[in-house]
C-alpha cells in the first residue's frame, strides 16, 4: 500500500466499492433465504435474527428439484456441447478459406449478434410450433442458433494464432481434413472451449424467456421455469422462492469457479488477435 501512487489507490478503492455493490443482491438473497416470510419484509436488509433452515427442504420439494434440475442439466449440456462442436467447425472452415463468401459469411455472424431475441421471438416460435419442435429438442436447436454468432466470433479470432503449416503436414500424413481438425487444431483451442462453454452455461441455465416460450410441458419445465411457482395470483412465497434461487444458482456457480481460471485466457486469444 505505501508504494501505490494515488491513482492506483484510488482504482483499487473503487474496485472494493464496486465489488461490494456487485456483492448486495448476493447478499440479500442468501439472508433472506434464512428468514420467515415475516421477517423478510420487517428487516430485508437486516441479518437474519431467528436463523431458520425449514425454507431449504421445502423449497426443494416444492420445486420438484431433482427432477428440475436434470431438465435444466440435459437442455444446458447437449445445448452447449452442440455450439461448441458446431462453432468450433465452422469458425475452421471459415479462417482457413479466404475467400470473399467466408468474409460476408463471418460478417453475417457478427452482426447476427447484435439482433435482440425479442425482435424475432414470435415469428421463430410460430415456425418451430408449426414443425412440432416447441419442446427440448427446438430449444437446443434455438440455443445453437442464439449462441453460435458469438461463439464463432471467438474461435475465429483464435484459430488466427493457429499456423496452416500444422494443417498443411497433418495432410501430408494422410489425415482427412475433419481429423485435422478433430485431432490437431480442436485440442489447441482448449482455452477458448472453456470459454464458450462457460459463458453459453450461464447464460442457458439461467435463461427464463426463451424456454417459457418453448416448453409447455411440466414435466420438462427447467429451474428458471419451476420458480415461478412461487408467485401466485395472491400470494408471493419470497422465503421459499429466495431459497430456491440459492438452490439453483450453486451448481452453475461451481461450474463458474472451476472453470475461471480459462476465460480470461480465452476470451483474450478469440477477441483481440
Amino acid at each position: 500500500m505505501k508504494n501505490m501512487t494515488k491513482s492506483q489507490l484510488l482504482r483499487a478503492v473503487l474496485g472494493l466499492l464496486l465489488g461490494l455493490v456487485w456483492l448486495v443482491p448476493f447478499y440479500l438473497m442468501i439472508s433472506n433465504s434464512f428468514k420467515s416470510k415475516q421477517e423478510i419484509f420487517t428487516n430485508p436488509l437486516k441479518i437474519p435474527e431467528n436463523f431458520t433452515w425449514d425454507n431449504y427442504p421445502e423449497a426443494f420439494q416444492q420445486l420438484d428439484f431433482l427432477k428440475t434440475l436434470f431438465n435444466s442439466l440435459l437442455i444446458t449440456v447437449v445445448s452447449v456441447i452442440v455450439i461448441i462442436i458446431f462453432s468450433a467447425m465452422c469458425a475452421y472452415a471459415l479462417e482457413r478459406t479466404k475467400s470473399k463468401l467466408s468474409g460476408i459469411i463471418f460478417m453475417a455472424f457478427v452482426a447476427a449478434m447484435l439482433v435482440p431475441f425479442q425482435s424475432v421471438m414470435i415469428p421463430l416460435v410460430s415456425l418451430f410450433g408449426k414443425a412440432q419442435m416447441l419442446n427440448q429438442v427446438g430449444i437446443i436447436f434455438m440455443y445453437l442458433g442464439f449462441g453460435g454468432s458469438m461463439s464463432i466470433f471467438l474461435y475465429h479470432g483464435a484459430l488466427k494464432s493457429i499456423p496452416k503449416a500444422l494443417d498443411e503436414a497433418a495432410i501430408i500424413d494422410g489425415a482427412s481434413r475433419f481429423q485435422v481438425f478433430w485431432h490437431v487444431i480442436f485440442p489447441m483451442l482448449k482455452p477458448t472451449t472453456v470459454t464458450v462453454a462457460v459463458l453459453n452455461t450461464m447464460w442457458i441455465w439461467n435463461d427464463y424467456l426463451l424456454p417459457s416460450l418453448v416448453i409447455n410441458s411440466p414435466e420438462t419445465q427447467t429451474i428458471p421455469l419451476k420458480m415461478f411457482f412461487f408467485f401466485g395470483q395472491y400470494t408471493k412465497q419470497w422465503h421459499l422462492a429466495l431459497a430456491g434461487l440459492v438452490i439453483a444458482v450453486l451448481p452453475v456457480v461451481i461450474f463458474y469457479f472451476i472453470m475461471q481460471k480459462q476465460i480470461i485466457k480465452g476470451v483474450a486469444e478469440g477477441a483481440v488477435k
